[in-house]
């Protein structure tokens, strides 16, 4: 499907799934359409399921933004307090339209939680309480992360899923690589058909110098490799380092959970120059999860001064992750939101253009790991890989076939626009903005 054909979908007010390809254009064609949401001043919630992918759109987790926070289940009374919870309710009252990206990432169960949520505070009737709904994302990227080793559910798999009905836009077009090696070992991978011609394109890369006078971002499988980077990258400053340490409070185990849930380590050393990440959303301090930029200097508490990429000074107070019952903090820890960058595992890499970047895939462990990191990149010179493995350049035999019948179900949806008319179309497209702007 192209963009203008996916645009007007949306614009008729279908529940949408949005995929494609890595750099087909999804972001951008989102954008689009919250540009002329806005335009029409209809609130639109613009959400991921991860800090980093939310902030591509300046959006927030959808964890963040429907109150279900790292709940992996909702009992009768956490909806009661959602329901009074001033801010949730104005968020609500203010929304017609749902956005969320990097779907592949979210499990079924939490789109389940997302339903029961909207219908909480909308039409309890309705699917998602009345709001439009547009995923967006790509099955073949990186999986909901498993816990306990559990099995890992699509949100194709959810009741909600079915309950939504969504339309399906594939989108065809290339925008991000630049040549045609990088988009064949792509078009390969995620077709199951990676040879010894394909292997050989992606190892010519093997430990090749990036021509370029950008400094590559490095990217890897695992915290630890990323944690030894950022700590190597860190002792090279000759700064003084200012140390912080997490402050923790209540039960224990429930501290725990909440230490794995914050990015944020239990003991941040800093230094003028730090590489940094804020981990945690503040919009009112003007950060959210995953906004990048550099220490410039402490102030007078020394607290770290953050020089964002986009230019803004942010001093970096202390923040708190907590986890209440009835009404009380029942575990919380206290920390500054910041962790070191230098490097990222390919899970935070998710959504983002690269111009170079070095990469060791010598330890992937999961499908679609190898894809992400690769497709990050616009031209195969923009690599030089470190290592690989077997599992590096696999990909879910299930999300083959799946990706098979979406294609599929796009191309009759496209069938189905042309088959309208130009008149009928902003005939129903206009009913369903009156509509909305009702609401």
């Amino acid at each position: 499907m192209k963009q203008s054909a996916a645009l007007d979908i949306l614009k008729l007010g279908h529940n949408v799934f949005l995929t494609g390809p890595a750099g087909s254009g999804k972001t951008f064609l989102l954008n689009q359409y919250i540009a002329h949401l806005k335009g029409k001043k209809i609130g639109v919630a613009v959400t991921a399921s991860t800090g980093i992918a939310a902030t591509h759109m300046n959006g927030q987790t959808i964890h963040s933004w429907s109150g279900m926070g790292i709940k992996d289940e909702l009992t009768e009374g956490d909806l009661n307090k959602l329901k009074k919870n001033f801010y949730c309710q104005k968020r609500f009252a203010e929304t017609s339209v749902l956005i969320i990206d990097e779907i592949s990432m979210l499990h079924a169960h939490q789109m389940d939680m997302i339903n029961k949520i909207c219908k909480t505070f909308k039409d309890p009737f309705l699917p998602f309480g009345g709001l439009q709904v547009i995923l967006c994302g790509d099955f073949f990227q990186l999986p909901p992360v498993s816990k306990n080793n559990q099995a890992v559910k699509f949100v194709t798999q959810s009741r909600s899923w079915t309950e939504m009905n969504p339309k399906i836009c594939y989108l065809e077009d290339q925008y991000r690589q630049e040549d045609e090696k990088m988009a064949k070992i792509l078009n390969a991978i995620r077709t199951q058909q990676v040879d010894d011609e394909i292997l050989g394109l992606v190892l010519s890369r093997k430990n090749e110098p990036i021509r370029s006078n950008i400094y590559p971002t490095r990217l890897f499988t695992h915290n630890a490799n990323v944690d030894a980077i950022n700590n190597l990258e860190l002792q090279k400053i000759k700064e003084k380092p200012l140390a912080y340490r997490m402050k923790e409070d209540g039960n224990g185990k429930l501290v725990e959970v909440i230490k794995k849930g914050c990015l944020s380590p239990e003991r941040l050393i800093l230094k003028r120059g730090a590489v940094v990440m804020f981990v945690k959303n503040n919009f009112d301090r003007g950060y959210v999860n995953g906004t990048l930029g550099k220490v410039v200097d402490f102030d007078e508490n020394k607290l770290p001064i953050v020089k964002t990429f986009s230019g803004a000074e942010i001093v970096a107070t202390p923040e708190t992750w907590g986890i209440e019952e009835d009404d009380l903090v029942i575990a919380s820890v206290t920390q500054i939101p910041l962790r070191l960058a230098w490097a990222i595992t390919v899970h935070k890499s998710q959504g983002m253009t690269l111009d170079a970047a070095e990469m060791d895939l010598s330890k992937s462990f999961e499908y679609g790991m190898g894809y992400v990191a690769l497709s990050r990149l616009r031209s195969l010179e923009g690599i030089k890989l470190l290592g690989i493995n077997e599992t590096a350049l696999e990909v879910n035999p299930e999300i083959c076939e799946l990706d098979k019948e979406l294609e599929k179900m796009s191309h009759e949806n496209s069938q189905e626009l042309i088959k309208l008319s130009r008149w009928e179309k902003k005939k129903r497209q206009k009913k369903f903005m009156k509509r909305i702007i009702g609401a």
